[in-house]
């Protein structure tokens, strides 16, 4: 047994961390956060790929074939991070036709694609027969299509502006003026007319870090944390799996990701507990993207000067109950500089959090790697720091490129850093059930087809306006794109 109990400066609590990774102890918040700052990076990829080895085998990592649609940028929310949403009446703001939505999943058919991911900003006029129709027509034309859609501040802003009989409009922004009783019941009639048209299942956006000092921060205007987990406890009661997500390395303490990630694993808990046939199957985190964004012209934590991050220092008053986060005047007058410098996560970072995530969410079947925002081969290593899945292929992204990230990969390379990190690839569903495993020597495997790696080149990711975006990705969008040789990495991860 190795038990980690090494200082008491160090560790509040013993951690037998051998029962945690066999999936017989749960890790505390606290002991979490002992983790977080004691632990190696060597340690935590360690222990967290042998929890995924747990769940998952040694031999098959796997991804999806979709597509990524967001059918318009309006949106009310004003989110301090966001560089993709515009006002109803702003130059660059769209909402999808049919004959456009038609196009782009034919687009994905003709790559043998299964599903699509439909998001949006929350969209002041549309109702709901929009979208009903919108499902309805999908379905027809593509029944073969798993629709992944509308994230939790979709449904709230739903809740404030669709006209039901019976229920009252309160407008947009204002889904929380409603009495409780009364959201969750239209919540409820909304989301099975929605899944009567044709929602399969739906997709864990929005959730950046629960903790109300924080959100209310960045999150202007969007469903707070109760409202969304309350959006997907309800879609589990109705049968519809999600995902889950969390966004950091702006203005949040180190304890907001973890009570970030315990709030997952309590409502799955509850979800579990109530015996409702959804749940989260997969939880994906990334780092703030800061370019064109608000929040990313906010100055950074300068490390070297000696005082503590202003989010940690906050976080851990009211972790110690000296402080209420919802009483926003205390939490500004203790902690001043609280929201006002960032602390962006780097390459090590991010990989920390992701073995930290795939320890503590015991109850989660699946860790995704985000290479969409940390580059091919991070998320490729990713692999190896609890990650079971490589997420899309990403036919489309308009949301973090927006914020001047962009990667794009097909199948073959995706296939190929899967393989390259010594395992299986398989091509999973929604659901992650497989539908392909491509074993080695396989001559139907994508990337085995591929006879040379330096002339395979990716030219585009599609904008939301269906023509090809102004990007060129070189090696399959390699971090260095004047690399001839995929399997090479030029990257250095520092503990």
């Amino acid at each position: 047994m190795t038990q980690i109990a090494s200082h008491p400066k160090q560790y509040a609590n013993p951690i037998d961390i051998d029962a945690v990774v066999a999936g017989k102890a749960r890790l505390t918040t606290q002991q979490a956060y002992d983790l977080y700052h004691n632990a190696s990076l060597h340690d935590l990829g360690q222990w967290a790929n042998a929890v995924t080895e747990r769940i998952h085998g040694k031999d098959i990592r796997t991804y999806v074939k979709d597509r990524n649609i967001n059918y318009t940028n309006v949106c009310t929310a004003r989110c301090t991070f966001c560089a993709f949403r515009r006002d109803l009446d702003e130059d660059g703001s769209y909402t999808l036709s049919r004959e456009q939505l038609h196009t782009k999943i034919k687009e994905l058919l003709a790559v043998g694609g299964t599903q699509i991911l439909l998001q949006g900003g929350m969209h002041p006029e549309l109702q709901i027969e929009y979208y009903e129709d919108l499902l309805r027509d999908l379905k027809s034309a593509f029944p073969s299509i798993h629709i992944h859609g509308f994230s939790p501040p979709e449904f709230v802003e739903f809740v404030a502006i669709f006209d039901l009989d019976g229920f009252p409009t309160p407008g947009a922004g204002q889904s929380h003026t409603l009495e409780p009783a009364v959201w969750q019941a239209k919540l409820k009639v909304i989301m099975e007319r929605l899944q009567a048209a044709g929602l399969d299942s739906i997709p864990g956006g929005g959730g950046e870090i629960f903790t109300s000092h924080v959100r209310r921060r960045i999150g202007i205007g969007k469903a707070t944390s109760k409202q969304w987990l309350d959006v997907m406890f309800m879609a589990h009661s109705l049968g519809m799996h999600t995902s889950a997500t969390m966004m950091f390395g702006h203005i949040e303490g180190v304890r907001d990701r973890i009570n970030h990630m315990a709030m997952y694993r309590d409502y799955q808990d509850k979800a579990i507990a109530a015996n409702h046939p959804g749940k989260y199957v997969s939880f994906i985190a990334w780092p703030f993207q800061r370019e064109n964004t608000p929040l990313g012209r906010v100055p950074d934590w300068d490390a070297q000067a000696g005082e503590a991050f202003a989010g940690d220092t906050l976080a851990d008053l009211i972790e110690a109950g000296e402080i209420d986060e919802e009483d926003k005047k205390a939490c500004d007058a203790a902690v001043p500089t609280a929201g006002k410098v960032v602390r962006m996560a780097g390459a090590s970072e991010y990989l920390r959090m992701q073995a930290l995530s795939r320890l503590f969410l015991d109850n989660f079947h699946s860790i995704g790697s985000s290479w969409v925002t940390m580059g091919p081969h991070v998320g490729q290593l990713a692999l190896r720091y609890g990650a079971s899945d490589m997420g899309s292929i990403m036919m489309e992204e308009n949301v973090v490129s927006a914020a001047g990230t962009t990667y794009c990969l097909d199948e073959p390379y995706l296939c190929h850093l899967i393989r390259g990190a010594g395992y299986i690839p398989a091509e999973r569903d929604n659901a992650y059930n497989i539908l392909n495993t491509y074993e080695h020597g396989d001559a139907k495997s994508p990337d085995l087809a591929v006879e040379d790696w330096s002339n395979h080149r990716i030219d585009a990711l599609y904008q939301e306006d269906g023509s090809p975006a102004p990007v060129s990705c070189g090696d399959g969008c390699s971090d260095d794109t004047s690399e001839s040789d995929p399997d090479a990495i030029s990257l250095t991860i520092t503990d």
